[in-house]
């Protein structure tokens, strides 16, 4: 997360009535930024439609069968290695098979993933939804958790959901399309605040 500079953002929270309160509570959090856009991609088809420990567990499961070892931990599968396995390799490890065959397309896709490092958000976000399995969702979170992108709004995130619903709307939950509407108030920090927002709900709950 060393890509994000708190100064400037805590500067504008103070505007805030709900950020305001969040950034004094959460001081010096950072969003954590997956180094490899491989990883990034990966650990997001991983998390969809499932809890957190399920995609944590799944995740380590493919790591420790085709990652390599080192000292202390497992490095994450390289692309090229994950394009020679197979739908049945990662059904065996608790990947359903729908997405199975994400995780392969993404790896033998003729993507410049590193490349998209160079495009504008929306350029990003229509090369990573033109590919099977890749919908606006985990384009958001790539926007945000690789590129450190400080608009990427992941409307569609169902912890954004509660937490925008939460502090803003008096619990009303909100349809996806009114958290993106919502994004704007938070312009031009919107995922320093989905940050913060989804950290908040957890550690510190509106009362």
């Amino acid at each position: 997360g060393a890509d994000f500079d708190l100064g400037p953002f805590y500067a504008w929270a103070e505007q805030d009535e709900v950020l305001g309160t969040l950034v004094q509570r959460l001081a010096g959090l950072r969003p954590p930024l997956a180094p490899d856009p491989y990883e990034a991609i990966v650990s997001a088809i991983t998390a969809q439609q499932v809890s957190l420990f399920a995609a944590f567990a799944i995740r380590n499961r493919m790591v420790e069968r085709f990652g390599v070892r080192g000292v202390h931990a497992y490095e994450f599968p390289t692309r090229e290695r994950m394009a020679c396995a197979s739908e049945e390799e990662l059904t065996t490890l608790g990947f359903s098979r729908r997405k199975a065959e994400y995780v392969l397309g993404v790896a033998r896709a003729a993507v410049d993933f590193d490349a998209l490092r160079r495009l504008p958000d929306d350029e990003v976000k229509a090369t990573l939804t033109a590919l099977r399995g890749l919908g606006e969702w985990t384009a958001d979170w790539f926007l945000a958790r690789h590129l450190a992108r400080p608009r990427a709004w992941p409307a569609g995130d169902l912890g954004l959901v509660k937490a925008v619903s939460a502090f803003y709307f008096g619990g009303h939950k909100l349809t996806i399309a009114e958290v993106r509407a919502a994004g704007e108030r938070f312009e031009p920090f919107q995922n320093l605040s989905a940050h913060y927002l989804l950290t908040g709900l957890r550690a510190v709950p509106p009362t």
